[in-house]
C-alpha cells in the first residue's frame, strides 16, 4: 500500500495509519514526552526527588516558566510526583513515577545513539549546508 508516496508494508498499515492520524492519542502521548524538555526533565529527575531549583540549574537554557509548564503537564500525565513538605520555606520535590522510569530507560538508549552518532551527524550537517549555501529556500 501507498501512502503519501511512502510504500507501508500491509502489516504496518494499520499501526502507521493510527499513529500519524492528527488526534491519535498514541501520537498525543509521544509529542508530549518526546518534547525537547520533557527529555531533559527525565533524564534530570532520574536519580531520585530533586527539587525545583535543581533541576533550573541541571537544564541549561530552560526558563522557570518553561520548566513550571512542562513540570504540570508531566505531573498531569502521571509521569511526575510533586510533593510539598510543610516547612518554612516550603520545600517541593519531584519524582519520577515507575512510567516514567520506564521511559528513562527508553530515553538512555536514545542519548546513547545520540552521542555515539553526534560527530557523523554533524558532518552531514556541514556536508549538507555546504552544498547548500546558494540555494535560495
Amino acid at each position: 500500500m501507498v501512502k503519501g508516496g511512502t510504500l507501508l508494508k500491509q502489516g504496518n498499515t494499520s499501526v502507521s495509519e493510527q499513529v500519524m492520524a492528527e488526534g491519535c492519542p498514541v501520537r498525543e502521548v509521544l509529542d508530549r514526552v518526546a518534547g525537547k524538555w520533557s527529555i531533559l526533565i527525565v533524564v534530570a529527575a532520574a536519580q531520585g526527588p530533586i527539587r525545583f531549583t535543581e533541576l533550573e540549574r541541571s537544564i541549561e537554557g530552560i526558563s522557570r516558566r518553561m520548566l513550571t509548564l512542562t513540570l504540570r503537564n508531566l505531573e498531569r500525565d502521571g509521569l511526575m510526583v510533586r510533593r510539598v513538605y510543610p516547612t518554612v520555606p516550603p520545600k517541593v520535590e519531584y519524582e519520577l513515577t515507575p512510567i516514567a522510569r520506564e521511559l528513562h530507560r527508553s530515553l538512555v538508549t536514545l542519548t546513547d545513539w545520540a552521542g555515539k552518532h553526534r560527530h557523523t551527524i554533524a558532518a552531514a550537517r556541514r556536508a549538507y549546508d555546504e552544498g547548500h549555501e546558494h540555494v535560495p529556500a
